[in-house]
């Protein structure tokens, strides 16, 4: 059975609904003998949201995955490209040097967002911001986003989702307390966007720039 993503009802079930008054306008015209423009106009909304109905069970889908066992293990929290990794100073949150992982969605990849290790949530913070192209520099400084604080057994971890030029809006549905295990979805970014991940300095990251990670399976980095 397909799963999706709940914050997606409300973009499926909108393009569904527009889909079937569509139906029952061209319907209603052709009965009536309508002119050939009204005709037309019916049949192009018909099929615009269709493929919109398409498009969204297509994006909010939410697949099983099989996360890795083993210790020290990070794995991704999105799907999608990594675009950068580089050794960094994060002076908000963690206050130490890190290892940081930045993936970019597309409107193609699956957006639900998963826990990169075990962990406690210490922290949960939303920043309004911009809405640069996802991929670009100043998207991990200026876009809104939300920032999330894992503390267990592998360090204190920071997972960033960053909003992007079409995402407007990110959701975490853990809070401050609240216990998260490694592949566990915490969220989701709506339509194409960005996350960035910042592991303890002597993680090894075992991926490079340009390759396709998958969330929840992909392992990015291990504990030295």
């Amino acid at each position: 059975m397909i799963k999706f993503a709940p914050e997606g009802y409300p973009f499926i079930f909108g393009a569904l609904f527009l889909t079937i008054i569509a139906s029952i306008v061209l319907l209603l015209l052709r009965k009536l003998g309508a002119p050939r423009i009204p005709m037309h106009l019916a049949a192009l909304l018909l099929c615009s949201s269709f493929i919109a109905t398409l498009f969204m069970t297509f994006f909010f889908r939410d697949p099983e995955r099989a996360t890795p066992a083993g210790e020290g293990l990070f794995v991704s929290p999105a799907d999608g490209k990594v675009i950068l990794t580089k050794d960094v100073y994060e002076k908000e949150y963690l206050k130490a040097d890190a290892k940081e992982i930045s993936i970019f969605m597309s409107p193609l990849d699956v957006h639900v967002n998963r826990a990169p290790c075990d962990g406690a949530v210490a922290a949960v913070r939303y920043t309004p911001g911009k809405f640069f192209a996802a991929y670009s520099d100043d998207a991990a400084t200026k876009n809104e986003n939300i920032a999330m604080v894992l503390e267990g057994n592998q360090g204190r971890i920071l997972v960033r989702q960053v909003a992007g030029f079409l995402a407007r809006r990110a959701v975490c549905r853990v809070k401050v307390g609240d216990r998260v295990r490694r592949g566990e979805r915490y969220g989701i970014i709506k339509f194409s966007s960005r996350l960035d991940v910042y592991l303890p300095e002597d993680a090894k990251i075992t991926v490079k720039v340009g390759d396709k990670v998958k969330a929840g399976e992909t392992v990015i980095a291990k504990k030295r």
